[in-house]
């Protein structure tokens, strides 16, 4: 009897080839985008699961209050440690101390590299559970000795058997190289990690480290810690909560115990909370992909359900010869799981074509797991019920037939027959608006953050990485050689890029101000040149200038700053400000500047101060290329000059108008993503109205050839034929409209510089629903309307 059903279901794909195309199209797309999307969330859920004390590491954070609120920070001052450690060493198995993720110069011999890594304590070890090829646990306590990962070893050497070898760091000091380890996942947090240095020798090498080691205001590094197996995390967090609070009790510090399994997902603070972040996504892109699968099931029960009076037949035939309904139910339950299986075929075929796409888009590394048993059960038990929920309705309507009304000719599907159909059809759509103004919203967004002003001028602006002290020593050199070549306008140099703030201070002070307040600033120290380099725009002041002497001691302040500090004239304004209270000296404002966007572009400018430095805090040389070269001319001309004079460290630069592009990546994804998906739903969608605006106008060629004898025009039966489906377009919208609206007008919440959500976007998404529901159905409907009624009505 099986074998029977699986034979009848078979005879009807082929007999039917354009409906079973259309079913069988929808539910391979539709369980593709659901692959695509369980890979892409899998990937997010594993995210630094490959560390095996994934359960108990913690990074160390602290919540500040200031003027502007109350801030999250994963910076934190090296005195902590100490503390955490002699204070609390029954929650705390190991605490580590580390340095942020930074490019150093690795040589040997002709071979230089320049990579990421950090300096860390020795606990560092523990914490991601790291073991060095020969067996040492504890390399990270010795000052001369380094770990590197496998790719680094075969870059440098050739081959991952290294261990005793030397490599030079920077051009300054050897390391032993005491161990390999493998590469850190591409879904981790430290994937782009590469080596690992003693801590020991960051502090002997960098005096402002030294300096910092009993200093509780320098925030400028990074704590991990591995919690004690048996210890609870609510217990520790609520004992280490106030261990900053004496040493600064302005910021009315909170030291927060932030879990490795939220790193992730939760990675959004705001005002002290953690208010979720990328798991968001997840839940989004989660229910996308739910929805797209609905609308596959809809198509196959729409298309079922109206070709219910072709199967009349058979119904009644089996139920007069004895079949049972349960066995009908079972019968037409099967023949959708037999089509799911090979939707689910062909589903994996369309998988793994846009793998590629999709990992380029997502920035992932995803794969079919073809040799994981767990993927195929979950997969096939999620076609298997797919095609049971595809397959239910039209099971149990096609085995209600009554077998007499069927086999006399007298059964009719009845004037509510088409109803759930209609229904069906205003979901899928409704589904389908959302996701179109969803996507419009998104790249309305991306694009009002691209086009805010940033104040100066990205084109042409590079910035060359300063990786030795060699190139500070030489600047003055550099910077004339430079500018005389001809392939630079001017250059300058500063200790931060103009798209990133490495430095950011309280220790400012000013008359009127309210000592109960800690403010905190942006701060840039830079060279004399450093705004006619990068096109900054005066508003009030002057810029710096070799002519003024006293330009040592003066500052230069953005609009923003100006309105924290409350200045109503603010040149000429004296300005108090050191890193200690012994070293606060005054500073005179000669200038204001128009607000630069520094950091994140959906966010507002932060209040941002420049000085003249001494050299000494360089990180960066900010280059303005001469216009009138090409830049494939020009950069290579920099890159021979610096060389020059920095023979032995790598020319690394970076175009600031791409590096300003970067950070709109997230949002990219999310609209690339969302375009995605939301083209797969309306062409599912149109499988659907084509099939079923196929079968309408099958059912009334007759009604048709009648009108067209009595003289009705190719566009009237067009309407006639059309205008149905149009109607449930719009009844779609008006569920579609409130919907999208309260989901996307949440989603912007999170962005200080948004995009209004205009009327505009509606009536456009309704435009395009409208216009792709008329060129699916019209050329069906134009099809039979232009058709000879000769050939429908003489069998009449």
């Amino acid at each position: 009897m099986i074998k029977s059903y699986f034979l009848i279901a078979w005879r009807g794909l082929v007999k039917n080839r354009v409906y079973s195309a259309i079913n069988l199209s929808g539910l391979a797309i539709g369980l593709a985008v659901v692959l695509l999307i369980a890979f892409w969330v899998r990937d997010e859920l594993g995210f630094n699961k490959n560390f095996a004390t994934y359960d108990h590491a913690v990074r160390v954070m602290v919540t500040t209050t200031r003027m502007e609120g109350k801030q999250t920070d994963a910076s934190v001052p090296i005195p902590l440690s100490v503390a955490l450690r002699t204070d609390f060493g029954a929650d705390f198995k190991t605490v580590s101390m580390t340095s942020w993720n930074s490019d150093r110069v690795l040589t040997v011999g002709d071979k230089v590299l320049s990579i990421a890594g950090l300096y860390a304590e020795p606990g560092m070890m523990d914490i991601l559970d790291l073991h060095a090829n020969d067996g040492r646990k504890a390399v990270l306590e010795d000052p001369s000795s380094m770990l590197i990962n496998e790719s680094t070893a075969i870059a440098l050497f050739g081959t991952k058997d290294v261990v005793g070898k030397t490599v030079k760091l920077d051009n300054r000091k050897d390391f032993r190289i005491a161990g390999v380890f493998a590469d850190f996942p591409y879904s981790s947090t430290f994937r782009e990690t590469q080596y690992f240095l003693p801590w020991a020798d960051y502090a002997t090498a960098e005096d402002w480290v030294r300096y910092s080691t009993t200093n509780w205001t320098n925030n400028a590094f990074q704590m991990f810690a591995l919690l004690n197996d048996k210890a609870d995390l609510f217990k520790a967090q609520a004992e280490v909560a106030g261990v900053l609070y004496p040493h600064r009790p302005k910021l009315k510090p909170v030291v927060e115990l932030f879990p490795m399994a939220r790193w992730h997902l939760y990675n959004t603070w705001f005002n002290g909370k953690n208010v979720g972040g990328t798991v968001q996504l997840v839940w989004m892109f989660g229910t996308i992909g739910v929805f797209v699968l609905l609308l596959a099931c809809i198509n196959f029960m729409n298309l079922s359900t109206a070709r219910s009076e072709k199967r009349a037949k058979e119904v009644g035939i089996r139920k007069s010869v004895g079949s049972q309904r349960w066995q009908l139910v079972g019968q037409f339950l099967g023949e959708s799981v037999f089509l799911a299986m090979i939707a689910f075929a062909g589903s994996l075929l369309l998988v793994e074509l846009a793998l590629p796409w999709m990992n380029g888009v997502a920035d992932k590394q995803m794969h079919i797991p073809w040799d994981k048993p767990v993927f195929w059960l979950l997969a096939l038990g999620g076609a298997v019920l797919a095609g049971l929920i595809a397959g239910s309705y039209p099971a149990f309507y096609l085995s209600s037939f009554n077998p007499v009304k069927v086999l006399k000719g007298t059964f009719r599907a009845g004037r509510w027959a088409s109803v759930p159909r209609q229904a069906l059809i205003v979901v899928q759509f409704t589904v389908s608006v959302v996701l179109i103004i969803g996507t419009i919203i998104v790249f309305q967004q991306i694009s009002y953050a691209k086009n805010r002003p940033v104040g100066y001028d990205r084109n042409g602006l590079i910035s060359v990485d300063i990786l030795s002290n060699e190139m500070r020593t030489h600047f003055e050199a550099i910077r004339q050689d430079l500018e005389k070549s001809g392939a630079v306008s001017r250059v300058a140099e500063s200790n931060s890029p103009t798209t990133q703030v490495y430095t950011n201070q309280s220790s400012f002070d000013w008359a009127g101000k309210d000592e109960s307040q800690v403010t905190s600033f942006a701060v840039v120290f830079n060279s004399m040149d450093f705004g006619r380099t990068v096109g900054w725009r005066v508003v009030a002041g002057r810029d710096f200038s070799a002519d003024f002497a006293s330009d040592s001691t003066a500052m230069i302040l953005n609009e923003t700053a100006v309105r924290y500090i409350g200045l109503k004239q603010p040149v000429g304004a004296i300005i108090r400000y050191g890193q200690s209270t012994a070293q606060m000296r005054d500073y005179h404002v000669i200038g204001v500047v128009r607000d630069i966007v520094m950091n994140d572009p959906f966010y507002p400018v932060k209040q941002t101060v420049w000085m003249l430095d001494n050299n000494e805090m360089s990180n960066v040389l900010d280059v303005k290329l001469n216009p009138s070269m090409p830049v494939s001319k020009a950069v290579p001309m920099v890159g021979s000059i610096v060389h020059k004079y920095v023979p032995a460290a790598p020319f690394q630069y970076s175009f600031n108008d791409l590096v300003y592009a970067q950070k709109f990546e997230l949002e990219d994804r999310i609209g690339k993503l969302a375009g995605f998906f939301t083209i797969f739903a309306i062409f599912i969608s149109c499988l659907g109205l084509f099939g079923l605006a196929s079968f309408v106008a099958e059912q009334r060629v007759k009604e048709i050839g009648v009108r067209k004898v009595l003289g009705a025009s190719v566009a009237t039966l067009w309407g006639l034929l059309s205008r149905d489906f149009v109607v449930l377009v719009g009844i779609s919208f008006l569920f579609a409209a409130p919907l999208a609206y309260k989901v996307m007008h949440g989603w912007l919440l999170q962005y200080n510089y948004r995009v209004a959500i205009s009327v505009w976007v509606f009536v456009a998404a309704m435009g395009v629903a409208m216009l792709i529901t008329l060129l699916t159905v019209s050329w069906q409907a134009l099809r039979a309307a232009r058709a000879n009624p000769v050939d429908s009505l003489k069998i009449e």
